[in-house]
This record gives C-alpha cells, structure tokens and sequence, in this order.
C-alpha cells in the first residue's frame, strides 16, 4: 500500500480535502521538509501550509495547511475545505 509517491529530491500526494497534489521538497534548498520515508505510514515535518491567493476581491483565498503524520493527514482548522479541523487517512495511491 503507497500513500506517497518518494522521488530523489521530493515527495508528493494527492490532498483529499483540497485535491492538489502537494509536492514537497526534501532534497537541499529551502523551503525543505523531512520525509520518514515510509510510503504506507508517511510522515512529513514541518506542517504544509498551502494558498491560492486571487486578484479578484470577490474570491477569497483557498487554504490547505495540514500535518502528515503516520499515513494520516490532520488539516488544521485555518483550511478552507470541507475536511477543516478533521484527521484522515491519506489515500491509497498506485505506485
């Protein structure tokens, strides 16, 4: 079972409350993240906090800001999707 998919210098997955993929770099350079390197129970350090900022002023900003942690994503309550302040397994992806 893949929840994540690991490459050389960075790490990604598909958010299930916002539906980006969220590639995250872990290789030298910053912004970095550190990756246990487990792809069935991953865990990503530090938070992943995601915007979208519009020009429009009558579209306000999308927010994604969760913790990855054991296979399990913990969206914060800041974020602005459905799963806000909940804990979700991250899904299953094929490798």
């Amino acid at each position: 079972m893949t929840r994540i998919i690991a490459r050389e210098t960075s790490v990604e997955f598909k958010c299930p409350g916002c539906g980006w993929t969220h590639m995250l770099n872990t290789g030298p350079g910053r912004p970095r993240w550190t990756f246990n390197g487990d792809l069935d129970r991953p865990t990503l350090s530090p938070s992943i906090n995601h915007r979208q900022e519009f020009t429009a002023a009558d579209r306000p900003a999308r927010v994604c800001h969760s913790f990855v942690e054991h296979g399990r994503i913990r969206f914060l309550p800041d974020s602005t999707h459905q799963l806000a302040g909940q804990t979700v397994d991250l899904p299953e992806i094929e490798a």
